[in-house]
């Protein structure tokens, strides 16, 4: 697969809704994570990410201007034990159940489906990353309507085992702004992992669209130990 330059495709997309990045530093010391949102609507854009216990969830910045809380409040990240979970809705919390119940990471997700936001639709998109006792390995999905058809849900898992330093991959909801709006579609995208956390944090952020991006949050954690740095930038507090 030919590696995307992620500065690019974010700059060259106005719309590519809510992605997320997982890989490996360049030097093979940590797992990466980043999770940015945007948004269209006021409702949308009225958003922060706050740090919650290990996690974070989703808050209004304005709760006078909150109109429907029911798909954009929520925890995108949670941790349980040596699993960090990375989604776009309430399925993070699915899935930690789910794995605290012995479950796989697919296996939890089979009773959730995409967004019943029609006429987009929007794909449910998760990761999870296991780290333990140095071995790194991470898995993706995405929960999407059958080329827009409510009735049939698509599910699609990919499994990264052995990271590679200095790969990661990147997946998102939309291909392209539009109304409706596209799903994304294909594997995810083969990304480059730098070394440098505020760097990194730096290059997502300027490259989102200006008029819609919200909120980003990026995780380095430390392979040897599990020890890990946040960073979290809201657009509503800068």
């Amino acid at each position: 697969m030919k590696m995307t330059v992620l500065e690019n495709e974010l700059r060259e997309n106005s719309y590519p809704g809510r992605g997320i990045v997982i890989g490996r530093t360049a030097d093979g010391t940590k797992a990466a994570a980043a999770y940015f949102i945007m948004g269209r609507s006021e409702n949308s854009r009225n958003r922060i990410f706050a740090e919650d216990g290990e996690g974070i969830r989703t808050q209004a910045f304005d709760e006078s201007k909150l109109t429907d809380p029911s798909l954009i409040i929520y925890a995108p990240v949670r941790v349980l034990g040596t699993d960090t979970i990375v989604t776009n809705g309430d399925q993070t919390d699915t899935i930690f159940e789910g794995l605290k119940k012995g479950l796989t990471f697919e296996e939890s997700l089979r009773s959730r489906e995409f967004e019943p936001d029609a006429p987009n639709y929007t794909p449910r998109i998760s990761g999870v990353m296991h780290v333990k006792d140095g071995v790194y390995g991470y898995e993706m999905s995405i929960l999407k309507s059958n080329n827009g058809n409510p009735e049939a849900c698509n599910r699609y898992t990919f499994n990264y085992e052995n990271c590679v330093a200095g790969e990661g991959h990147f997946i998102h909801t939309y291909m392209c702004d539009g109304n409706p709006l596209p799903s994304f579609e294909g594997e995810p995208k083969l990304v480059a992992i730098p070394d440098d956390m505020d760097a990194f944090t730096e290059m997502l952020w300027n490259s989102l669209n200006e008029e819609n991006k919200v909120s980003l949050f990026v995780r380095y954690i430390d392979l040897a130990t599990g020890t890990y740095e946040t960073r979290i930038v809201n657009k509503n507090q800068k």
